[in-house]
Order: structure tokens, then C-alpha cells, then sequence
């Protein structure tokens, strides 16, 4: 019998299609083809891309050649462009303001064809250091509020080039879906004196039927309320509001955890597109105890279609307890 299920940070409801019960192979997934052609962010390609903002690379290396093994460029289409000041303005009953941020894209490695999944440990916590690192540099500019981290793997899920990659946005505002999860967190707060997220993982640990991966200082679940198959979240076991504030152990835990849970992942689901987005706290609330940074991973399996725009419901026809099992038994 289908399910309604409360999430617990935002009040949102979603339906848990019990009946149609959805395994990893009923859903159809296309493999993309090569589209080809020419990569601006290949090696030797350094001076077809906007000059380096910042990069890791081999010792007596200049930046824009080759000779690195991440490097962060300003996006060259960007979403809002770094010039000029936020102007507030009305039109009538309208709000409107200048188009003022930072756009950037982290080019995760060298190697065209590597997927975030088979890289080492080591080099996925070096992407995550880039990330952090320029987070922390944006958060200096004082017209910005909030910075976006995100991940678009596949054409479906919205990336442009196959080349791996990631990207950051620096926002003057924050973000409507942040602030009901900032609203949820300390409203929950405010009731029982103790952060959701905290409480979200203490309750999966003890059931045990949602974990994903394991790991000592970090956790990666399939959420109660899950709005999308095999929708999976990590989260750091101790409570913590801001990304940013993560040292280099924890990002080497961090990058081992994410690592197993996407292998995982594209084990369970062959390689699927997916999204994947860094929650954090707002520009200058890195101390707020009621809220709990996480990445949250959604591969794009279903289509989000007329009662979902029309209802503000998901129907995930995978129970999150189901993919989680999944994940858990494919072997690696």
C-alpha cells in the first residue's frame, strides 16, 4: 500500500509508491553517447578557458599550462557575472535586482574520460579542498550571501561537457529551497533543543535499514521522505553548519565516503546522471546550532511531471529503504 511520508526539515510530504516497488533494473537508462568534438577543459586546452582563479598542480607549472591536476576557472558563460553592484529596484508590485555574482567551474582532473566514482581517495578530497577553498575566498565579498556548490553529471542531469567537472555560484540572495531548510531546522529546534540533522542520524544509525555507507566521521543515507529513487544524502556524524569549516582529515573521510556511495551508486544504476548538491550554511552564520551541512545526490531516474509542478508532492516509485539494500549489496 503507498505510503505518505513527512519530511522532517521542510513539513514537505511525499507519496512512497510501495506498489509499483521499482528495483535498479526497471529503470531505463539510455547510456549517452560520446558527443565529441573539442574540450576546452582538456590538457594542453588551458588557454581556451577564462585565466585560473586557482589550481593545484606540479611544482615550477605556471598557472594557465599544463601541468596540474585541478584547476578552477570563471565560468564562460556565466549565471551572473562579477561586476558592478547590487541595485534593488521595484516595478510595480515586482521585485527585481542586478544580476551580481560569481560563477565558477572546478575541472576536476586532467583526464577526460575519469568519472568522480573511480578517482582516488586522495583526489577527490583534492576537488573538495578546491571547492572549500573558494567558498571561503567568495564568502570575503561582501555583496554575496550564499555560495552554491553543485555537481551535474550527464547530459540528462544538466552538464554541457562530458569533461569532469563541478561548479560554484555565488548568489546576493538566499536561495528559497535554504531558507525552508534553515526555517525547518530551527523551528525543530525551538522545540526540542536538538538539531534534526543530529537527530536524522542518530535515528538511521540505530535502524540501520537507510545507511548507504558508513564511515566514522561521515554517513551516507537514503532520506525517509526521499523525493527521488535512490536519492541519498551525506552528512558529517558531528553536528556542523558550514562546510567550510572542515579540516584535512575530515575531507579525506569525506572524499572516502562520497567515493563508495557514488560507486555504489553506479554499480546499482549503471552509471546514471545525477545531480549532486553541497547544503551549507548562509555567508556569516557559521555557528548556528540548529542547522547541518550535507551533500545531497539525486540520479536522475524519473521525470518530474504535472501532479508534481501542480501539487508540490513527489511520488518515488522506490521505497528509500529498498535502495538503500541495493546500494548496500552490489559488489564493488
Amino acid at each position: 500500500m503507498p505510503q505518505l511520508r513527512k519530511d522532517p526539515v521542510l513539513g514537505r510530504w511525499v507519496i512512497i509508491a510501495t506498489e509499483r516497488g521499482k528495483r535498479p533494473t526497471d529503470f531505463v537508462h539510455i547510456p549517452e553517447e560520446r558527443r565529441g568534438g573539442f574540450c576546452p577543459f582538456c590538457y594542453g586546452n588551458e588557454d581556451k578557458t577564462p585565466p585560473e582563479v586557482l589550481s593545484y598542480r606540479d611544482p615550477g607549472t605556471k598557472p594557465d599550462t599544463p601541468g596540474w591536476q585541478v584547476r578552477v576557472v570563471p565560468n564562460k558563460f556565466p549565471a551572473l557575472t562579477i561586476e558592478g553592484e547590487i541595485n534593488r529596484a521595484g516595478e510595480g508590485m515586482y521585485d527585481k535586482m542586478s544580476g551580481v555574482g560569481a560563477h565558477e567551474v572546478i575541472i576536476e582532473t586532467p583526464d577526460h574520460d575519469a568519472e568522480l566514482s573511480r578517482m582516488p581517495v586522495e583526489h577527490v578530497a583534492l576537488i573538495l579542498k578546491a571547492a572549500e577553498q573558494r567558498i571561503v575566498d567568495l564568502q570575503g565579498d561582501t555583496r554575496f550571501r550564499y555560495i552554491q556548490f553543485f555537481r551535474n553529471r550527464g547530459y540528462a542531469a544538466g552538464a554541457s561537457l562530458e569533461h569532469p567537472h563541478s561548479q560554484l555560484i555565488a548568489l546576493p540572495v538566499i536561495p528559497k529551497r535554504l531558507t525552508e531548510e534553515l526555517a525547518g531546522s530551527k523551528k525543530y529546534y525551538g522545540y526540542k533543543e536538538r538539531c534534526v540533522f543530529c537527530d536524522i542520524i542518530a535515528q538511521e544509525l540505530w535502524t540501520s535499514e537507510r545507511v548507504v555507507v558508513e564511515g566514522d566521521a561521515f554517513i551516507s543515507i537514503a532520506p525517509f521522505a526521499a523525493r527521488f529513487p535512490f536519492e541519498t544524502w551525506v552528512l558529517p556524524k558531528k553536528h556542523d553548519p558550514s562546510f567550510e569549516d572542515i579540516d584535512a582529515d575530515s575531507r579525506f573521510a569525506l572524499a572516502a565516503v562520497l567515493k563508495e556511495t557514488l560507486s555504489r551508486m553506479n554499480v546499482a544504476l549503471s552509471d546514471p546522471p545525477y545531480n549532486l548538491i553541497l547544503h551549507t550554511s548562509p555567508v556569516g552564520e557559521r555557528d548556528l546550532k540548529y542547522y547541518h551541512w550535507h551533500i545531497e545526490i539525486m540520479p536522475k531516474l524519473t521525470k518530474v511531471a504535472g501532479f508534481e509542478w501542480g501539487s508540490g508532492f513527489y511520488i518515488n516509485p522506490t521505497p528509500p529503504e529498498e535502495a538503500a539494500r541495493y546500494m548496500r549489496e552490489v559488489e564493488l
